[in-house]
């Protein structure tokens, strides 16, 4: 009993110092590691007997492999092996083998399978050496021969051969059924606009490269480290290529170096390195090279149709919007392109179309914000257009047509602080001095100008698992098959967590990228916090209950009658709530449970018949300065207010870094990016950081993040959505309204160039 009284009066820290409360501005737990250098991405970890493989790319874009001369090659010092169709372990044959978890409809692409080319820079060989040196010597002189065939990558010229898609992907909602007559409204309505948008394709490039490392222990097992938003994913795509029981293979990717969705599905040199192990009985490491990165997925070309049409005041008549993709021969990539039109403004006549063209290229990804870069894109500068033949402030449109239920289905949303976006952004950047002409303004050579536009995107929650475990030494473990590719995932979930259990932040570690975790989805779409976020929570709500259980085991507890109502977490400790100096450490009671450790786990699963009920979104409203030199072609995005409704913010310093890193990526999207593809090979020929521009230190200037105070509880227990799509969202259609205010110059297609600059459009 002395021994209790003593433990109940010992606390780890004063009850009420060192708590965590999420919302604050909390330096990332992992920021130590990443500057050092100690965090290990894929191609970094080391094995013994390491064999490294390099990838031999195609040089057609269509045909077969007639001949693989290997001989130079393998003549090298070093060289082990040239792996191609011809002696490659085995694979299973059906198309579900290769379906990972966020494949579209069709037939997956299969490495080094048969002598079939389906796209230019496709794998079709891969060289196995001793050292990264001579394997790299070796694939240059691997020589092919093909038989070449005719071939087609060009959208703009297919457009007749458009087809609807097959909407089998998970996630994906085809447009909705025209709701009321939206041509028989565009003809009558006395205020239209009608404009055609083109948008090239775009590649990820996250700075660390595609990599896996796959180490053999003496019993066959397969540890791999790779690249990936999703170890669960990678693990379940390999033990199904190459009919592996899961307990043989353990995927991790404690760390990755940005990705952007280029890592939602498994990528090639996975299914190299492992055939390559699999087949020498060694530990491999295959790396792609920066022109490599250039050949799997990419943010597909797309050209759009927007139709508006209004009242003199300003009321919305119709909307209407139209879109065609391109996607591969083998896979239907589908994308939510043409939906947003109808989730923002209130209108009665709204008509949405989407189709796609097969092409000889390899099968389109997804990329930050999908679909909804390119769609909002479109309606937004549509939007700024009609506002100019309105002759009425862009601001006042979305105004007069902001919508208080989904225009498309009269769901409710689940919140929706868009209002007070437009009110504090507009505010922030001094919207009411912006005059309503184009040309206005200008300063010295260049002309300046202002323009704005509106983001929306899903706020989505998926199931996920967590487990906490509590130790005798007072720290808490707290883990889930998360990843975390930038975000701060590492952090925020580990701060969820000391705030749960009233802990310090230094005596919480939380625990992701391993596939032998508690199931976690796919880091992709803004939902990490609201999923697995809300998974730790909940773990955490029963690991609680469970120390109170086992601190009333003794018959003299002060916490014998009592019910978690009457106890709170803090610093460390658990204590009455009506009585705080009565208290004992969490690490105590697990020692007095006569364990090292109590663990808790838990099933998170969305209330799905809830959250059908409404709309869930996160929006945006995007405020932007341009400064333009006609002369020379020259656009300057001086200053960006980006305001923000996303729920409940849980780390506001990486919540900031995350729409910052948007809003950077938007203005690249709109003046820089663009991959260029020479039709005669079918080939991007830009693949590379020279030629494919990305905005640089010198392209940014000010950027304010504002976020608006939203709480919703019907998308996540803890009021939070989701910030990493949203900062992309419409900052191009605000840098391109903001040209058109400068300039009197209206172009629909990204990216804004120079030259368009000067000649005055697309």
């Amino acid at each position: 009993m002395t021994d209790l009284i003593q433990a109940l009066h010992t606390p780890v820290a004063e009850p009420g110092t060192g708590q965590v409360v999420t919302g604050g501005a909390v330096s990332r737990v992992d920021g130590r590691a990443k500057v050092t250098g100690a965090a290990r991405y894929a191609a970094e970890y080391p094995a013994p007997d390491l064999l490294y493989g390099v990838v031999v790319s195609g040089a057609i874009a269509k045909g077969r492999i007639l001949d693989i001369d290997i001989e130079e090659a393998m003549a090298l010092d070093g060289v082990v092996e040239v792996m191609s169709h011809l002696n490659r372990p085995k694979v299973r044959s059906f198309d579900i083998a290769y379906k990972d978890m966020t494949a579209p409809a069709g037939s997956p692409f299969r490495p080094l399978y048969d002598d079939r080319i389906i796209y230019n820079g496709q794998p079709v060989a891969l060289v196995l050496a001793e050292t990264f040196e001579a394997a790299r010597r070796a694939a240059a002189l691997v020589r092919i021969r093909y038989e070449e065939e005719d071939h087609d990558t060009r959208l703009t010229a297919n457009l007749d051969r458009a087809y609807k898609p097959r909407p089998l992907k998970a996630g994906y909602e085809p447009p909705p059924p025209e709701k009321g007559d939206a041509e028989k409204a565009f003809k009558a309505a006395p205020v239209k606009i009608e404009a055609e948008f083109y948008h090239g394709v775009e590649h990820h490039n996250p700075l660390e490269l595609f990599a896996s490392t796959v180490i053999r222990e003496e019993n066959g097992h397969l540890t791999i480290y790779d690249k990936t938003q999703s170890s669960q994913n990678s693990r379940w795509y390999v033990s199904h290529v190459f009919g592996l029981s899961k307990d043989k293979v353990t995927v991790r990717n404690p760390y990755v170096g940005g990705a952007f969705g280029s890592g939602l599905r498994p990528q090639y040199q996975l299914t190299l390195a492992v055939m390559a192990s699999l087949k020498l009985k060694r530990s491999v490491r295959v790396q792609l090279t920066r022109q490599q990165m250039f050949s799997f997925g990419h943010r597909p070309e797309t050209v759009q149709w927007v139709k508006l049409a209004a009242d003199r005041d300003g009321t919305l008549r119709s909307i209407q919007h139209e879109a065609i993709a391109e996607t591969s021969q083998i896979e239907d990539y589908i994308e939510v392109v043409v939906n947003w039109s109808g989730l923002l403004y209130a209108c009665e006549n709204i008509k949405l179309g989407y189709k796609l063209v097969s092409l000889d290229q390899y099968t389109p990804l997804d990329m930050r914000a999908p679909g909804a870069a390119h769609g909002m894109h479109a309606l937004e500068v549509a939007m700024d257009e009609l506002s100019y033949e309105l002759k009425m402030d862009p601001l006042s449109l979305r105004l007069k047509n902001y919508a208080e239920r989904s225009p498309v289905d009269d769901k409710p949303y689940s919140s929706k602080e868009l209002r007070a976006c437009y009110e504090q952004g507009a505010e922030q950047f001094g919207w009411s001095q912006r005059p309503l002409a184009p040309r206005a303004r200008k300063e010295g050579s260049e002309f300046v100008g202002w323009g704005m536009a509106t983001g929306v995107w899903d706020a989505m929650q998926m199931f996920a698992r967590a487990s906490a475990v509590m130790h005798a030494d007072g720290t808490l473990v707290v883990s889930s098959a998360a990843t975390d590719i930038g975000t701060g995932t590492y952090t925020v979930m580990a701060t969820i967590a000391a705030e749960a259990m009233g802990m310090p932040l230094e005596r919480v570690k939380f625990q992701l990228g391993d596939s032998t975790l508690p199931a976690a989805p796919i880091e992709g779409g803004s939902s990490h916090v609201a999923t697995v976020g809300s998974a730790v929570a909940g773990v955490c709500d029963k690991l609680q209950l469970t120390l109170l259980r086992y601190a009333q085991a003794d018959p003299d507890s002060p916490f014998r009658d009592k019910r978690l109502r009457d106890v709170e977490f803090k610093g460390g400790v658990m204590r009455l709530k009506k009585d705080p100096n009565t208290f004992i450490s969490l690490g105590t009671i697990v020692g007095r449970s006569g364990r090292e450790r109590i663990e808790e786990k838990y099933l998170m699963l969305p209330a799905m018949l809830k959250q059908r009920k409404f709309r869930r979104l996160v929006h945006s409203a995007v405020f932007v300065e341009v400064r333009v030199d006609e002369e020379l072609g020259v656009v300057r995005v001086t200053r960006v207010v980006s305001a923000i409704a996303a729920g409940r913010i849980m780390n506001t310093k990486t919540a900031t870094s995350q729409i910052v890193g948007g809003v950077v990526w938007g203005i690249s999207q709109a003046l820089h990016e663009e991959s260029h593809t020479d039709h005669r090979f079918g080939r991007f020929m830009n693949h590379n950081l020279s030629e494919y521009h990305v905005a640089v230190n010198a392209d940014i200037h000010d950027i304010d993040v504002v976020f608006v105070e939203e709480d919703d509880r019907i998308v996540s227990r803890l009021g939070a959505k989701g910030v990493g799509e949203i900062g992309l969202v419409s900052v191009a259609a605000a840098v391109s309204n903001a040209i058109y205010h400068a300039t009197g110059k209206r172009i629909r297609s990204t990216p804004i160039t120079p030259e368009k600059v000067l000649a005055g459009g697309p």
